[in-house]
């Protein structure tokens, strides 16, 4: 029903139209006066109640502190030093290594699973009043700097949750056992007894924790495993063995295999279907026979993909659940503002509001294509996020085995010496820490930018050619169509004279021809090309920031140029990353030197442990000579070793140490003579 009324000088509505004065101000302040005439939503958090469950986190932390210390302790009682550096600290007790990075073989899945725990529980702890659990009721003045103390707490905390499956004892895979049991119950006890929080949503508490619990459970599966492979003898051959052995052979044996060339010759040129296929499986990471990536690697991927999923939450029910209540809650008072601004459509001229049932479903239609535009751009963002992730996994592959063969063109812009340095060191420790933050902040960055494009192109296309009425876009293009069919019309007519009057088709060349006539087009055309380049410098603008955005999780290519690529940190320390894992992880390289070590010892003695040496340093045999079919052995393995430097010559350089020594290689220096 259309209002009768009018608006005065103040912009009050009189009392002969659909509502009086009195009524809309006492309607402002109905959440004032009066309970709200339309029911609470369930998601609204302020009417949840702070509950505490039956074991506390502070109770929990206070307990399980002290417990973490002990076990870390007696581990390291267990595990005494001088095992390793008789000359460091004369054998005393040191802190256990929480894995080995440079190594390939090993519980990956168990060290991913506490960088898991440790980096959720930091997400937890940014929004939480306690980020300290032993300490309750912090103030707003200390909370941050209890923040920069928990920062180092949970590292601690969670520390021999890994080391105890570095040690390799049944002893400690017992512990693991327990502490993980221990760790797992507590918190899905906690979050049992509490499933709510009025934390920005009711459901958040338990939404967050859950990549915790995933990865406790893991770990509460992993440890009784390794117990049960500790008894029936496995470990005990692992044991024996260098660490990363098994995967250096393999290596070694899938790249001296032959493999068979089929129709290499006879080429057929690919169809548009299958170099389609062919782009979209390049986003797709499939494990490759004799390859394996880095444990850093395994680390940074798993905790960027706990980043995607913590950030993509928080994104979630800090907005949808507002909007939805708006929706729930708009008013008619709220609908005649909007009216009056012209920000809804009305039927009557001048802005006054005309059938509000229709006007008010209008606004909540606004709104609900608000959500769906949020809700949509937030799944395109992590799905292109999680294709970003696995396209760096493929070229994290690419790059490590172009570096394997000594092709650093094709990796780095120039030439780089693949040796260790200050920042190189650096870069190596920072790097899955700089995945993760990379994977927060451009998530976030294409959450506004997708929003921002999926609004403007609802409201201004979608919404307008479904209700068929006309905005201003359209009116402006309206207005425009001369304009635009100049540009279209300029840029037809040069590209139809280039092809056609300008450039001179031979079967085997191209030239130029009509010269005068090349000249005096591109002269006329000049102030037409002008606001040409100006929406190309618009789409420039555009999809640069299109590109940079999707592309910010990425370390292994640079948002800068070339020339400038070394401003850019991500780039960078995935640069100086590279360097560390080749010169130190080679697998060419340590597989060679297990080779030689475990056949350079005669048959029937057992010789050199691989275990008491390290990486290859003692090559050489001081016992009895070898017998035939030892020196077979023996000349086969260096007759590889020949093979592969001279197919990847960056591997000399490791050796000359090892070339200069005249007892290399087993070679013994007859006695000087008198």
């Amino acid at each position: 029903m259309a209002a009768n009324g009018s608006l005065d000088a103040h912009g009050s509505l009189l009392d002969n139209g659909f509502a009086s004065t009195d009524d809309l101000v006492s309607d402002w302040y109905i959440y004032e006066t009066m309970e709200p005439a339309v029911p609470q939503d369930d998601m609204f958090p302020n009417v949840i109640p702070d509950c505490d469950p039956t074991i506390s986190p502070r109770l929990y932390h206070t307990c399980m502190a002290p417990i973490s210390l002990a076990v870390l302790i007696g581990l390291s009682l267990l595990v005494k030093r001088k095992r390793l550096h008789p000359s460091c600290w004369n054998g005393v007790p040191g802190l256990l290594s929480p894995a080995n990075f440079l190594e390939e073989e090993g519980n990956r899945g168990l060290v991913a699973a506490v960088f898991g725990i440790l980096f959720s529980s930091l997400c937890v702890l940014v929004l939480d009043s306690d980020p300290l659990p032993l300490i309750s009721d912090s103030s707003q003045h200390n909370r941050e700097y209890w923040k920069i103390l928990a920062l180092l707490y949970y590292p601690a905390f969670y520390y021999p949750l890994v080391a105890c499956a570095t040690v390799r004892h049944r002893a400690s895979y017992f512990v693991g056992c327990l502490l993980s049991w221990c760790h797992c119950v507590v918190h899905i006890w906690q979050k049992v007894d509490c499933p709510q929080s009025p934390k920005i949503y009711r459901y958040y508490s338990v939404l967050s924790y859950v990549p915790i619990i995933l990865c406790l459970v893991v770990l509460s599966l992993w440890y009784p495993a390794l117990l049960i492979r500790s008894f029936t003898g496995q470990e005990e051959s692992l044991e024996k063995e260098v660490t990363g052995r098994g995967y250096y052979k393999k290596y070694l044996k899938a790249l001296l295999s032959k493999r068979s060339r089929k129709g290499g010759s006879t080429k057929v040129e690919e169809s548009r279907l299958s170099r389609v296929q062919a782009y979209l499986g390049s986003y797709v990471y499939a494990p490759q026979e004799g390859f394996r990536i880095p444990l850093k690697l395994v680390l940074s991927t798993t905790t960027a993909v706990i980043a995607v999923y913590q950030v993509a939450l928080l994104l979630l029910v800090a907005v949808v659940p507002t909007i939805q209540i708006v929706r729930v809650e708009m008013t008619k008072d709220v609908v005649v503002l909007l009216v009056q601004f012209g920000l809804v459509p009305s039927e009557n001229p001048g802005g006054v509001p005309g059938n509000m049932e229709m006007e008010l479903s209008t606004v909540k239609y606004y709104l609900w294509s608000l959500e769906v535009c949020y809700i949509c751009s937030l799944v395109l963002c992590c799905l292109l996020t999680f294709a970003m992730l696995m396209r760096t996994l493929v070229m994290h592959r690419n790059n490590l085995k172009a570096l394997y063969q000594g092709a650093v063109l094709d990796v780095f812009y120039k030439a780089h010496i693949l040796r260790p340095s200050r920042q190189a060191v650096v870069c190596w420790m920072s790097f899955a820490g700089f995945q993760t933050a990379f994977v927060c902040l451009g998530l976030l960055i294409q959450q506004v930018i997708f929003f921002i494009c999926s609004v403007a192109f609802t409201f201004l296309f979608v919404i307008p050619l479904q209700s068929g009425t006309n905005t201003y876009l359209f009116k402006i293009l309206q207005n425009m169509w001369p304009f635009w069919l100049t540009l279209v019309v300029t840029v037809i007519v040069q590209n139809l004279a280039a092809h056609y009057q300008f450039l001179e088709q031979h079967p085997l060349w191209k030239e130029l021809t009509n010269r005068r006539a090349l000249y005096i087009v591109s002269y006329l055309f000049f102030p037409i090309n002008i606001l040409v380049g100006v929406l190309a410098g618009l789409w420039r603008m555009v999809i640069s920031a299109l590109y940079n955005a999707i592309h910010f999780c990425r370390l292994d290519i640079s948002l800068l140029n070339r020339s400038v690529e070394t401003f850019d940190p991500g780039y960078h320390a995935y640069c100086h990353y590279l360097k560390i894992e080749v010169s130190q992880s080679h697998p060419v390289m340590k597989a060679f030197c297990l080779l030689l070590l475990q056949l350079s010892r005669p048959e029937g003695q057992p010789g050199l442990r691989p275990s008491n040496v390290e990486e290859g340093i003692q090559l050489m045999q001081t016992k009895k000579v070898p017998s035939s079919r030892a020196k077979f052995r023996q000349s086969r393995a260096r007759w590889w070793l020949a093979y592969t430097l001279l197919n990847n010559p960056s591997l000399m350089a490791c050796r000359k140490t090892a070339l200069s020594d005249p007892t290399a290689n087993g070679t013994r220096l007859s006695p000087p003579k008198p």
